[in-house]
């Protein structure tokens, strides 16, 4: 598959997820889609640095950078919006992470269950694409009308009600 199933749901989803404010106070960006596998990113700030005398990135930014680049993976497999809740989020890390640079995620969602997704991440710099960390992360697929009804999601329906008239 070259494409997200439904690239309207998915550039909804994946807008949303990144305008999320504490995605949009880390600078997080969505850089490319190769197959179902986004990437996404954040440019390595000072104010960032959880060790001041190595200068190495502190883990709550990695944290949100794996987990959203998850998310996005697996609304690249959706067909209808759907409300996601991460259950499990997992990271191992390799070696410290880069002081420099900017820092990117590579995400895949290997399986689409009827309420849970799976999914793997890599994280790398720009600078050097050896993984520093590795992200195993569950997401609950919630089909929830309440959760449908929200301002996001009747946003989402409204532009695929409009570009399936618009055929």
């Amino acid at each position: 598959m070259n494409r997200p199933y439904n690239s309207e749901i998915f550039n909804t989803l994946k807008d949303f997820f990144i305008s999320l404010p504490h995605c949009a106070a880390l600078g997080m960006q969505f850089e490319n889609m190769v197959g179902c596998k986004p990437t996404l990113s954040i440019k390595w700030q000072p104010e960032f640095v959880g060790h001041a005398d190595s200068g190495i990135l502190h883990g709550g930014v990695i944290t949100p950078l794996i987990d959203i680049a998850g998310a996005t993976a697996v609304a690249a497999h959706l067909d209808m919006p759907e409300a996601l809740a991460t259950l499990d989020l997992r990271i191992d890390y390799l070696c410290a992470t880069p002081s420099a640079g900017k820092i990117l995620a590579t995400s895949e969602c290997y399986r689409l269950g009827a309420q849970v997704a799976f999914v793997r991440t890599v994280c790398y710099t720009d600078e050097n694409y050896e993984p520093f960390a590795l992200g195993t992360a569950t997401y609950m697929r919630v089909m929830d009308p309440f959760a449908l009804e929200t301002s996001t999601y009747m946003n989402i329906m409204e532009k695929l009600k409009e570009q399936q008239q618009g055929k």
